[in-house]
């Protein structure tokens, strides 16, 4: 793990809280290139009704309007959690050169957990993949989302 990879996972895990200040699932995503902080993202699927709002998706439209180009070689995503299929075609196809994340995700993780679409050598393109970063901070953020919100509904049934 690269020091730089802490630093810029903190900036993810700030975008992360954002969403959850929202009501939305606290994930979180930059995107850097040459060191320098491209654009950022949080889910915005609640607020927005779009179920193409992940925080991916998020961050690399907004990158690709920052950059003016839709390749992002050469450029970083940090995720708090384990892309989805969806959002780790998007890696895919915008061509991004590294993907860091945070929390493994068994359920829908399309990284290392239930498949690598990342790595798959079918595709044209395979960004570099590193996992694991900040992996208990990102997981601790959502348990504690869910929690709220799980009690919460509790609440509300009981009240």
């Amino acid at each position: 793990m690269h020091e730089e990879d802490e630093f810029w996972m903190r900036q993810a895990l700030e975008e992360a809280a954002k969403a959850g200040a929202i009501g939305e699932v606290p994930i979180g995503a930059v995107i850097v290139k040459d060191n320098q902080l491209i654009a950022t993202g949080h889910n915005l699927r609640e607020i927005n009704h779009a179920a193409l709002a992940h925080a991916e998706m998020v961050a690399i439209q907004a990158a690709n309007e920052a950059l003016g180009a839709w390749r992002l070689e050469g450029a970083t995503l940090y995720v708090t959690l384990e892309p989805c299929p969806m959002c780790a075609g998007a890696m895919i196809m915008s061509r991004v050169s590294r993907v860091v994340y945070g929390a493994s995700d068994p359920k829908a993780g399309c990284a290392g957990s239930l498949m690598n679409l990342l790595e798959d050598e079918r595709f044209n393109h395979q960004p570099e993949l590193v996992a694991g970063v900040l992996a208990d901070e990102s997981s601790q953020m959502l348990k504690n989302f869910f929690k709220t919100l799980r009690d919460r509904k509790k609440n509300k049934a009981n009240g």
